[in-house]
């Protein structure tokens, strides 16, 4: 049997299960009481150790036993959520990401110094587990008496009477002949649900027999349930009526007695240890209960987890309609609760899903090519049939870019983490603020941003935010933020990296460039030419190296990034009150609505998202267009950028030349062009290694009659016309010299 696809889908369960656990954590830094956060904590932990039994990952498994034990004090109120705690959680949470990365690849087999770290994380785990047994909430004395004066062994015996478990206990037995009698025992766990929630599930098959002896039609399984509901017993029994003949049922109440637990395990198959491992698990009783009940050391091995148990687990999320019997077959439908509906998704394999747009890329260009040849030879049908079919590709297209668009709060989450680290290995106080998380952009450029904004943030927490004591000496609050935004903005999206910390020093960065050699005076910069310059190469105003900084290696590392997404990085700051690195980005690198225009014999798309309108000069303008850079435009000044001059070829000269005013990041720049020839959807292709650094230009696309049109890079056109006469920015070559 193949186990690859299932082992992949471990890969992809646990790394979002162990991304969920750090975010709880960081969460329940700040709310300590928040019960619904630890029990999914619990739930994420307690996945992750079934799964890696089901496939034999032991270390996997043996140390997140330990973690899920903890967790189980916590949530017993018997071990109180520190911040101590919760460090060593996330070190634990770390470690078991490293061992099933290990055993991923194949070998669990640990270094000594990953040895040595597990070994410290479970002796501090077990310190915890074996000084967090609380009597009650009084102190204990030395004399084994508590604060109060009453003794501790009398008050244990005293409790041990019935246990904290606030859930029903249900224990199923089903007789060999249930399938024979037309009986689906899950079917019986999924109606179950129409009465409450199942918030534990065990298989047991402890009369399973060696294959060789197992008859296919006998039913050799049973279950342990822990089960949240305000139902009493007589309407959980109702579930099982059609069943009784077939199994054995027996059913514990909220706070149930140990003696109630005792009869239970005496009357199961199961042996004692087995027992006590699924009922700590399940969270009917806990380890100190079990170690009452069953006079059994503390270190209760766990039975291993099967994959009828996973498949048992999978087939409980969904609740059958109607009663079960032996005429009835179970129908599904997802349980759901007025507040909270539940949603459905498929996980698709990202190659195919690169597939998929580029296969709709392929129709939206052969599309195209149809329309253009129905629009030559005039066959009204045929555009009309055309009209139709393009707007269903249309549709096609946004969906399946839909797709690939992810929202970019799950990537400014990892960043709770940095700076919770980060602001205590350097003493300072920093807390981190996320707004605009569910603003979404292509998957593609979500993957390549998390090395730049790790530089941003790192940035920002070294050299932005002050010290708790610079900070209350200059009248700002003793703790520093720094501040994960983004928007969406004329086609594109805008992330900002802010913080309230002293800002940049123009002073410190002009003395170091001049200090490198970078500049000879400051004369003619601008304070976004200046920011600029910590984006060179091995530029630092760092005093000292540390592990953060003083390197220079991170700062051009951001903007080469996000010059190869396309995008752009600005700087605001101001001294005293901090810094603002904005990145701007395309939002998708597939596929886009563009703007057609005729320049000289060539075409250009322009991204319509980014085209404010057109402009047709009157004739009389025309000489004030051939002597200026610049027009009025509603009582405004329009400064132009003709793309004749840019790109080379003579434009016509029977035309009258249009202008198409762009946006972006809030400058306004109109473009001169022979030709207005519409909108066009816009397959973006790639430029080859020889043009990667053609200026003024972001790609190619094919156009319907198989003609190749560059797309032209609007950000770079409105910097250069920004920048125009300064001659400390460097100048944009002829495209058409680059070309040749």
């Amino acid at each position: 049997m193949d186990m690859e696809p299932a082992i992949q889908a471990f890969a992809t369960e646990s790394s979002e299960l162990l991304e969920q656990v750090e975010n709880s954590l960081l969460e329940l830094e700040t709310n300590p009481d928040d019960s619904e956060r630890v029990n999914e904590l619990f739930r994420a932990f307690h996945t992750i150790k079934g799964s890696s039994g089901m496939f034999g990952f032991s270390k996997v498994e043996s140390f997140t036993h330990g973690v899920e034990s903890l967790l189980g004090k916590v949530r017993e109120g018997s071990q109180e959520l520190n911040e101590d705690l919760i460090s060593l959680f996330l070190s634990c949470r770390d470690h078991i990401s490293m061992l099933v990365g290990n055993a991923l690849d194949g070998n669990e087999e640990l270094e000594q110094e990953q040895v040595q770290a597990g070994d410290v994380l479970s002796a501090q785990v077990n310190a915890h587990l074996s000084g967090s047994i609380a009597v009650s909430d009084e102190l204990v004395a030395e004399d084994g008496k508590t604060s109060s004066g009453k003794d501790t062994q009398s008050q244990v015996e005293t409790e041990v009477d019935g246990v904290a478990a606030a859930h029903w206990h249900i224990s199923l037995r089903f007789q060999p002949d249930a399938l024979r009698n037309g009986m689906d025992p899950l079917s019986f766990l999924r109606y179950l649900e129409h009465l409450g929630e199942i918030t534990g599930l065990k298989v047991v098959d402890t009369t399973m027999p060696d294959p060789a002896e197992m008859d296919p039609e006998s039913c050799y399984l049973g279950f342990e349930i822990a089960f949240d509901s305000e139902s009493d017993r007589e309407a959980i029994e109702e579930v099982f009526d059609f069943v009784q003949d077939d199994c054995d049922i027996r059913i514990l109440p909220p706070h149930a007695s140990l003696s109630a637990y005792r009869e239970l395990v005496e009357q199961v198959p199961e042996s004692e240890q087995q027992m006590a491992v699924l009922l700590v698990e399940l969270g009917s009783i806990c380890q100190t209960e079990a170690e009452q009940l069953f006079k059994s050391p503390g270190n209760l091995e766990p039975a291993a987890d099967t994959a009828t148990e996973a498949a048992a687990q999978t087939s409980v999320s969904t609740a059958k309609q109607q009663k079960p019997g032996k005429d009835t077959a179970p129908v599904s439908k997802s349980k759901q609760s007025a507040a909270q509906p539940t949603t459905a998704s498929v996980r698709v394999d990202a190659a195919k899903l690169e597939a998929l747009i580029n296969q709709v890329g392929e129709l939206v260009i052969n599309g195209a090519g149809i329309e253009e040849h129905a629009h030559r030879i005039g066959d009204n049908a045929l555009l009309e049939s055309m009209e139709i079919m393009s707007r269903l590709v249309e549709d096609i297209r946004d969906t399946s870019l839909g797709l690939r668009m992810v929202q970019i709060g799950d990537t400014f989450n990892r960043f709770r983490r940095v700076v919770r680290e980060l602001s205590k290995e350097i003493g300072k106080q920093i807390e981190l603020c996320i707004t605009g998380g569910d603003a979404e952009l292509d998957k593609s450029v979500v993957e390549k941003l998390t090395d730049p904004l790790t530089h941003l943030v790192r940035n920002a927490i070294d050299h932005g935010i002050e010290t708790s004591e610079a900070r209350i000496a200059a009248g700002k609050p003793e703790k520093g933020t720094v501040t994960l935004n983004a928007y969406h903005d004329s086609g594109s999206i805008v992330i900002e990296i802010s913080d309230d910390g002293g800002g940049l020093s123009k002073e410190n960065i002009l003395a170091k460039a001049q200090e490198r050699g970078l500049i000879d005076s400051a004369k003619g910069l601008s304070d976004q030419d200046i920011f600029h310059l910590i984006f060179e190469p091995g530029f630092s105003t760092a005093e000292h190296i540390t592990n953060l900084s003083g390197r220079g290696v991170g700062m051009d590392v951001v903007r080469r990034n996000i010059e190869a997404l396309r995008g752009q990085v600005e700087v605001e700051s101001s001294a005293g009150q901090g810094s603002v690195f904005r990145i701007r980005l395309p939002l998708t690198l597939a596929i886009i609505d563009g703007f057609q225009v005729r320049v000289g014999d060539a075409r250009y798309v322009i991204p319509l998202d980014m085209v404010d309108e057109c402009v047709e000069l009157p004739r009389e303008k025309w000489d004030m267009l051939q002597e200026s850079d610049y027009i009025e435009l509603r009582q405004q000044v329009l400064p132009l950028l003709r793309l004749s001059n840019l790109f080379g070829g003579n434009a016509s000269i029977d035309s009258r030349p249009d202008i198409v005013v762009v946006r972006y990041a809030g400058q306004v720049v109109g473009l001169v062009v022979d030709q207005l020839l519409g909108e066009h959807q816009t397959v973006i292709k790639p430029l080859g290694a020889i043009f990667q650094n053609l200026r003024g230009i972001s790609g190619a696309t094919i156009l319907g009659s198989g003609e190749v049109a560059m797309i032209i890079d609007v950000p770079e056109l409105v910097l250069k016309v920004m920048n125009r006469g300064k001659p400390q920015v460097r100048e944009m070559a002829s495209v058409s010299e680059q070309l040749h």
